[in-house]
């Protein structure tokens, strides 16, 4: 296994003082998944003392205490933080995620200390001394039938937001829950012990579901299995919500929408922030189906299903976090995600285009078209290419309103020098220019000038 040199070289030091570094967690975990190793956690065993080890780290590197009560040691050389902590044993005494009391102890045994861990995969070591790697739990088998085993069922249920690790792991690996601990986890959820969870600490595992999973679907379908989406009733009642087979032969509302976050997952950037707000723009893109999808003898429609999403959508993410910008950002993809096929279809005017810039950044609304055109099983969506959104793109482009609306040529300063006094007709007449600019009544700054004079003069204003 790949170890940092300056591991190395404390592994060597605290084995002179007869104590033992082993790398544990999920660097070990990594390895054997052949995923970039990002982090490196190191216990250390047969110390007496958290002192001790503190005084070895501080004399290659800076030591930040802040965990030392927990009995961790955040060790910083070179720019790079690793933790190093002694074995423990925890054990809850309250409620939340800090109602945990902490025992340290040098002298636990791996296979005691590892009892705490969520799950098998994420209870291996790495000796460095002996290069040996140390599975008392029995993670390599499980890993090779790509099972997400738990390992000790009273430890496990101290801490519920386990169940949605189980969910993102599960997803992220492409791991089969195991039958005993699926049965665990759904016990703990019809106990209600989730609802103990703050939300920040599940929006952390949403985030993990959304970004690193190559097929978010098989978590939320793992979370439907295991009756997680009775927290989110918006995802659930998308449940055998039906759609015109013509559009939508793939099913239900429920099943396209799953299809479409995962073809999302397509069209990530790697820039964090951005892809997490596409990948929610897309899972909530359709909610608004639930409340108006109506059914006929002649046809199934959901008309005005895009609006109606945005006020589920608000209830659905303010249940996960409390970012009312970043909430508020996924509004205008919702409520206009059907306006790139719309205006494709009816060849929208370059006036139609230059407004609709204005109420949501085109770039990104294409996305989110993009990936529920592709979510989809229709013939023209598997050839995979989104006409529709390639030519709103192309005439964003040319109109300058790809991911910004265009700057007003006329400010208020222009209405002061044609000397006008500020009152507030100012908002009127900037926003009835603006609106003209928009139409394409003209196209620089002297042409709006012209326009602004002929303007005022109709609503009778006098000019000084």
């Amino acid at each position: 296994m790949k170890i940092p040199k300056i591991i190395k070289t404390l592994s060597k030091k605290l084995s002179e003082k007869n104590a033992k570094a082993i790398v544990v967690g999920g660097s070990i975990r990594d390895h054997f998944l052949e995923l970039p190793i990002k982090d490196y956690d190191v216990e250390v065993y047969g110390m007496k003392s958290l002192e001790e080890l503190e005084n070895v780290l501080a004399e290659y590197g800076s030591v930040n205490l802040v965990g030392k009560s927990f009995g961790v040691l955040k060790f910083v050389y070179e720019g790079e933080e690793y933790d190093f902590s002694f074995p423990r044993t925890e054990q809850k005494v309250a409620k939340g995620h800090r109602g945990f009391s902490v025992s340290c102890d040098g002298s636990l045994s791996f296979k005691k200390a590892a009892q705490r861990r969520d799950f098998t995969i994420n209870a291996m070591g790495y000796d460095i001394e002996n290069q040996l790697f140390i599975d008392p739990y029995g993670a390599k088998k499980d890993m090779e039938r790509k099972y997400l085993c738990h390992i000790d069922d009273e430890t496990f249920i101290e801490d519920p937001l386990r169940v949605y690790r189980a969910v993102q792991f599960c997803a992220r690996f492409d791991y089969v829950l195991a039958a005993e601990t699926f049965k665990l986890c759904k016990q703990m959820i019809e106990q209600g012990l989730l609802e103990e969870l703050p939300k920040e600490r599940i929006y952390t595992e949403f985030k993990k579901l959304l970004l690193k999973s190559p097929q978010p679907s098989l978590g939320f379908k793992l979370m439907r299995e295991l009756g997680m989406l009775k927290y989110y009733p918006e995802l659930e009642a998308l449940i055998g919500v039906p759609q015109p087979k013509k559009w939508h032969p793939e099913g239900d509302v429920w099943t396209h929408t799953l299809m479409c976050v995962d073809k999302m997952v397509l069209l990530k950037t790697g820039e964090e922030k951005h892809d997490l707000k596409m990948m929610f723009a897309i899972l909530c893109h359709d909610l608004g189906k639930a409340t108006h999808t109506q059914i006929t003898v002649e046809k199934i429609s959901a008309i005005g299903h895009e609006i109606a999403g945005v006020e589920p959508t608000e209830h659905f993410l303010y249940r996960l976090m409390d970012e009312h910008d970043f909430i508020k950002s996924i509004f205008p993809l919702v409520e206009h995600h059907l306006a790139p096929s719309i205006y494709f279809r009816n060849g929208a005017k370059n006036s139609t285009i230059r407004k609709l810039s204005t109420k949501v950044n085109i770039e990104e609304l294409v996305t989110v078209a993009r990936a529920d055109f592709l979510g989809r099983t229709t013939e023209e969506s598997l050839k995979g290419i989104y006409e529709a959104g390639d030519w709103l793109l192309a005439k964003a482009k040319a109109l300058d309103v790809y991911n910004k609306p265009p700057v007003a040529l006329i400010q208020g300063r222009d209405l002061i020098a044609l000397g006008l006094k500020p009152s507030v007709k100012f908002k009127e007449i900037l926003e009835r220019v603006y609106t003209a600019q928009l139409e394409g009544k003209f196209s620089d700054y002297n042409e709006a000038l012209k326009y602004l004079k002929k303007y005022t003069l109709g609503m009778k204003i006098i000019h000084s």
